[in-house]
């Protein structure tokens, strides 16, 4: 019976699933370091802006806000200040985040 459901289509399929959502996330992490710009300093907290392939929304505004407060947006940008930096990768490991850099004073 288990040799059935190992040769089945449905677990060949379940199987490719589960192995393009491991390397969507793998890809993602890799990825996020490379949109971090150089955050130079040595505070443990940074203010950052983080620039989306498009306007922000609502959702976007809530999920930096669990990272920092968001204190406005700039077209396709969003500044998010007192952003510890063990968290910039995380920032930037969604894969409609370009860019993650200093915001400017």
């Amino acid at each position: 019976m288990l040799r059935d459901a190992l040769h089945s289509r449905k677990f060949h399929i379940l199987l490719a699933i589960a192995g393009f959502y491991v390397a969507w996330q793998v890809w993602l992490t890799l990825a996020a370091p490379n949109k971090l710009a150089d955050l130079a300093g040595s505070s443990d907290k940074v203010n950052v802006l983080v620039t989306l392939a498009f306007p922000p929304e609502r959702f976007h505004f809530q999920r930096f806000q669990a990272y920092g407060r968001v204190s406005g947006t700039d077209q396709n940008a969003v500044e998010v200040r007192g952003v510890k930096r063990v968290d910039l990768r995380t920032v930037a490991r969604p894969y409609w985040v370009k860019r993650v850099e200093p915001l400017q004073p």
